[in-house]
């Protein structure tokens, strides 16, 4: 877990040491940023001259701006003013999925997905209509784990996860998430509940922490996850006296320094700086390019290829929101249609 240190403190240590991918690091995170614009802009492609990024799939710079973290803030947190049971539950229940399309589905066929409208039962019944047809209910982002063979005998995973889910709602957990004084005692409730892992957790705490029940900075608290963990192992040699969350810490708070040294023009989220949970995800990202960049640089995983090529949509398949929108908390979404050449199509 990420401890608190002081800038004091942070500087009397001996810093990691840093490989070639340290510099790739920066420069992957300012071109993603920019090819981010390009699309805003509706700029005709490509959308970048580096070819690794050109050629595969890469999340976006800031995590909020990624497609389903565009759609969970837009759609399932601010589509109108829940209540705190039903935001903590709609959020869970997309996020045990973390796919657009099943989350229409069940809205398709119930109406407003709320806690009035949910039945173990009847939600277990449609989905198990749509995996015959053959069709996926799960986003292929992570592997959701599925209950214990020896606890729940063979149900699907679709159902231990929404009964799951109807437990945590019978144990009042919206309101023990909301007695929480912090982001990491979220993260630490969360990380009680069967099959989430410590990577999971930290994700789903950070899905919370865009509503208006929660609000803690994402500076507070990082998890690096196992792809993090490959990226930071890319970008140093050796860490000497800082931990892995030590280092994403350090990424965060010097980002401005390092752009300006190595003369990397990086345009922000309308002036939002890179916050832990993207400096997370860049080294998850740059871990992946990483791997045809530099493949003389071994990282903590054995993976030598990118699996996902860059499939450009047509507009009318996008689930996109027509504008990108962020949590109002954060102050920029005023700003987003002041920016000259801004166009709403995705």
């Amino acid at each position: 877990m990420f401890k608190k240190v002081s800038p004091l403190n942070l500087s009397r240590r001996l810093k990691p040491l840093k490989t070639e991918v340290f510099e790739t690091y920066w420069r992957f995170a300012a071109e993603r940023q920019e090819v981010f614009f390009a699309r805003l802009n509706d700029l005709s492609q490509p959308w970048t001259d580096d070819p690794i990024i050109r050629e595969f799939k890469f999340t976006n710079a800031y995590r909020a701006s990624d497609r389903v973290s565009q759609y969970l803030i837009k759609n399932v947190i601010y589509s109108k003013k829940w209540s705190l049971k039903d935001t903590v539950f709609r959020i869970l229940l997309f996020k045990l999925f973390n796919k657009i399309e099943t989350w229409e589905l069940l809205e398709q066929k119930f109406g407003e997905v709320r806690l009035t409208t949910f039945s173990v039962d009847q939600y277990d019944q449609i989905l198990d209509k749509t995996i015959s047809s053959g069709i996926s209910i799960y986003s292929a982002a992570y592997i959701m784990a599925s209950g214990s063979k020896k606890k729940y005998g063979s149900i699907r995973k679709h159902r231990f996860h929404l009964m799951l889910l109807d437990s945590l709602l019978k144990s009042n957990f919206p309101r023990k998430l909301e007695k929480q004084n912090s982001l990491e005692s979220i993260y630490a409730e969360l990380l009680k509940i069967e099959s989430l892992g410590s990577f999971l957790a930290y994700q789903f705490a950070t899905d919370l922490n865009y509503s208006t029940y929660f609000d803690y900075s994402e500076n507070d608290f990082v998890v690096p996850g196992p792809g993090a963990k490959d990226g930071i192992k890319k970008c140093f040699s050796d860490l000497r006296d800082y931990s892995e969350e030590d280092v994403i810490k350090m990424m965060t708070e010097e980002q401005e320094l390092y752009f300006n040294k190595l003369g990397i023009k990086f345009r922000s989220l309308w002036g939002r700086s890179l916050h832990l949970i993207d400096c997370q995800n860049l080294f998850c990202e740059v871990g992946k390019y990483a791997r045809v960049a530099h493949p003389n640089i071994k990282g903590v995983s054995e993976r030598v290829r990118i699996k996902q090529k860059y499939k450009p949509k047509s507009k009318s398949l996008f689930h996109e929101p027509e504008f990108v929108w962020y949590p109002p908390k954060w102050d920029i979404n005023d700003l987003i249609h002041q920016t000259p050449n801004y166009l709403v199509a995705l």
